[in-house]
């Protein structure tokens, strides 16, 4: 464990993201022991500061986090985890994130829209509201794939066009639709993310 750069305290900072959207869930310390804990079982472990105890993630409320990957920083001196978050719950209040707060910007022109919005179609899914246009979608599956077609085909045309804002709301409407049919037939990002590895 040598390679790691503890502080005088013997921890160091452990970013948490979600596997799939990249989203940061939590940041929490650990030491040598979490390290070695989350190693040996797969699952994210941390040194609580505030009780001086290691801690499972997840232990008392069945929030665990299944780790996918763990990397260092450059200078050995923090870890970025990749997790798989159970019940779409990391922080204590109830939230997906503990970032959750704005205190600067607008974070809706963020990558985090996507965890938003996958978030919002998985749960018209699960609890179907009256005149929902993704639960229409989800009843309709002719009409859900003709949907895909149109946005692709819109999306080209304004390429075409070279109508730049044109083609950012078409991109938008097209992958709207493909993650209402992902969700509907259950593919799994990660196997998206696999195939565009082997691409590359």
């Amino acid at each position: 464990m040598s390679e790691f750069k503890f502080d005088d305290k013997g921890l160091l900072p452990v970013v948490v993201q979600d596997h799939i959207s990249g989203e940061v869930l939590m940041v929490a310390w650990a030491n040598e022991e979490a390290i070695e804990k989350m190693k040996e079982t797969g699952y994210t472990h941390f040194w609580s500061r505030s009780r001086q105890k290691l801690w499972k993630k997840g232990e008392e409320s069945g929030n665990v986090q299944q780790i996918v990957s763990i990397q260092s920083d450059c200078d050995d001196d923090t870890l970025l985890v990749r997790v798989i978050q159970k019940n779409d719950c990391a922080c204590h209040t109830g939230s997906p994130t503990c970032f959750f707060k704005t205190i600067y910007g607008d974070p809706s022109s963020t990558s985090m829209i996507l965890a938003d919005l996958k978030r919002v179609i998985h749960d018209r899914k699960v609890n179907p509201e009256e005149g929902s246009y993704t639960c229409k979608l989800f009843k309709d599956e002719t009409k859900m794939c003709k949907k895909i077609v149109e946005e692709a085909t819109e999306y080209v045309l304004a390429i075409k066009d070279k109508d730049k804002d044109e083609t950012a709301w078409e991109l938008a409407d097209l992958i709207y639709h493909a993650m209402v049919a992902m969700e509907k037939e259950e593919v799994d990002m990660k196997d998206v993310y696999e195939k565009l590895a082997e691409r590359r």
